[in-house]
């Protein structure tokens, strides 16, 4: 195992939002609201488009995606792995956790970004390297304590199966151009700081000198009922995919496209608001679970698979 030991996620003092979003769809083009589509016009204002979010805080509008998990089988099917709710948050239908760390001066509409690289499959030490890894849970979130990323985390996926699941995380740059919405290769205008701790108080470089909220996703992953190890690879290596063919854990990912209705998110960063918000509104678990939308292509994605979905080599490698 590569041990992910550089990060330091210590909740600081200021604004530190934690929510959870449903899910949104599971599709090949996922959980924030239903604007979500095939293209994503930049010009477009998500909560003037969007009817429903399926996140709690009801003026988050933003998309949050990352890739699907599958466990393969030792015959060689595949089962799409499903998320389930984090620890201390009412159940929701699968779907992410989010956290927004202050500080925060304002993004404008069509502002969004890519962390990680789908074809990646090494351990390579670089600007996608620093904000994903992933913790193994014992029963009932045992091995939970320790921030994200630190010591407890690995880069790859786990090696052996743990009661719990998996929870996969994603921390997104927190330094950006001031200038660019969007660059063509949705990371160059934003940045990670010169120094410090993952959180926001590191100082960005002159290049990209504003700084934005730290933004982390969360998603558990519902391994747990795929722990028979006679179901698992006979060479001892580990099961699961992503969606894109990686089998390492290396190639994980997360798009994230800014949603937040008016000032609602500049609000809640300047109130100092934690997992409750009085100055935003808030919707139950089970209203933000009836947001979705129609999946865009057609595939099986609950039943045993003989090929990951678009798997045109039927490899899925």
């Amino acid at each position: 195992m590569h041990l992910f030991s550089k990060l330091a996620f210590i909740a600081p003092a200021s604004a530190m939002l934690r929510f959870s979003c449903s899910t949104l769809v599971t599709d090949r083009i996922d959980p924030g609201g239903n604007a979500l589509n095939t293209t994503m016009d930049p010009d477009n204002e998500l909560p003037d488009i969007a009817t429903c979010t399926s996140c709690q805080f009801t003026e988050d509008f933003s998309n949050y995606w990352t890739a699907v998990m599958f466990f393969k089988a030792r015959n060689g099917t595949y089962k799409r792995v499903p998320t389930f709710a984090n620890e201390y948050l009412e159940p929701a239908n699968g779907g992410i956790t989010m956290y927004y760390i202050a500080p925060y001066d304002g993004k404008p509409k069509g502002f969004r970004m890519i962390l990680g690289d789908p074809g990646r499959r090494t351990d390579i030490q670089d600007h996608d390297a620093r904000g994903l890894s992933f913790r193994c849970w014992g029963e009932n979130f045992t091995n939970s304590i320790g921030a994200p990323g630190t010591n407890q985390d690995t880069r790859d996926f786990p090696k052996q199966p743990f009661k719990g699941g998996i929870r996969a995380n994603h921390f997104f740059p927190t330094c950006w151009d001031g200038v660019n919405l969007d660059s063509p290769d949705h990371k160059s205008h934003v940045a990670y700081p010169e120094s410090g701790s993952f959180e926001s108080g590191g100082p960005c470089p002159a290049s990209h000198p504003v700084k934005i909220p730290q933004i982390l996703y969360e998603v558990a992953w519902d391994t747990r009922q795929f722990n028979d190890p006679n179901e698992w690879p006979e060479d001892g290596s580990q099961p699961f995919v992503f969606s894109m063919g990686d089998g390492t854990g290396y190639g994980t990912h997360g798009d994230y496209v800014f949603g937040w209705k008016g000032d609602a998110l500049q609000r809640a960063m300047d109130q100092n608001c934690q997992v409750n918000c009085p100055t935003l509104k808030m919707q139950s678990t089970q209203s933000a679970n009836k947001c979705t939308v129609k999946r865009k292509v057609e595939d099986d994605i609950d039943g045993w698979l003989t090929e990951l979905p678009g798997d045109i080599s039927g490899k899925g490698e």
